[in-house]
């Protein structure tokens, strides 16, 4: 199989002008087959609140009302994805930015009330990875909004890192897929103080002791179990790291 590098990067890299640039320098220099899923969260509040539409978020996840709805889409789908898709072309990169709704690559559902109703959110529920593998081997470089449909018309918000997950699980029946997470830190580290103090790898077995000493903790939680998730449907290897080494080995490698 043809290797497949799947960049997940988060909203304030892609938001800020220096830091989208040397992004999009470092995305091109991967070699290759890659994909690229982006966020835009700041972008989003900001421009909410231009409109005098308040923000609400609850653990993290934003609260998608219909109004929210409308910026979101405005946002994800256009400013910040073709902003990208701009960016890329200026390098010689030939992207393509797509929603879910695009092709009807993803589709999803909207999240049941539970504890919480987050509104027009989505969970993931059909991935039509086929269409991405066809403009992947023409040499198109497909860059994903954090934006689904439900097939009735209905855009909904779905998590960037779910996306990410969703696309590298559907696209490993078709490439050898390493998916990356890029945040500000060089990887998981053993001292949140010490950014130099990057695991080189986590297993399962090691993932349930530095919980259980509550080295990882918080959001990295959730984020190691969608990646032994990932790895066990299929996806090769995760790697978790700063943007500026997604062309490069270092950073946190997520095996089983």
């Amino acid at each position: 199989m043809e290797k497949l590098i799947l960049v997940k990067v988060g909203g304030k890299i892609v938001e800020e002008t220096e830091t989208l640039n040397q992004l999009l320098s470092d995305f091109s220099k991967i070699k290759g087959h890659k994909v690229l899923v982006h966020g835009g969260g700041r972008s989003a509040t900001a421009i909410a609140a231009k409109l005098g539409i308040e923000s609400k978020m609850v653990n993290g996840r934003r609260i998608t009302d219909a109004e929210t709805l409308k910026v979101v889409t405005m946002v994800y789908g256009g400013l910040v994805n073709k902003q990208i898709v701009a960016g890329l072309q200026a390098i010689g990169v030939n992207a393509l930015g797509l929603t879910g709704a695009d092709m009807n690559y993803m589709c999803s559902e909207k999240r049941p009330v539970q504890d919480v109703d987050y509104g027009f959110v989505g969970d993931v529920k059909e991935v039509n990875a086929g269409i991405l593998a066809d403009l992947i081997v023409r040499e198109v470089v497909p860059v994903l909004a954090p934006l689904t449909h439900d097939k009735q018309g209905n855009m909904l918000n779905t998590n960037a890192d779910t996306i990410a997950a969703e696309a590298a699980k559907a696209l490993s029946k078709f490439f050898d897929v390493t998916l990356m997470y890029c945040f500000e830190k060089k990887g998981v580290l053993k001292n949140e103080h010490d950014d130099e103090s990057v695991i080189s790898e986590i297993t399962p077995e090691i993932f349930e002791k530095y919980v259980s000493e509550g080295i990882i903790s918080g959001g990295m939680i959730p984020k190691l179990e969608n990646s032994f998730e990932a790895i066990h449907a299929g996806v090769k290897q995760v790697i978790i790291t700063r943007a500026d080494q997604i062309h490069t080995e270092h950073g946190t490698k997520i095996i089983i």
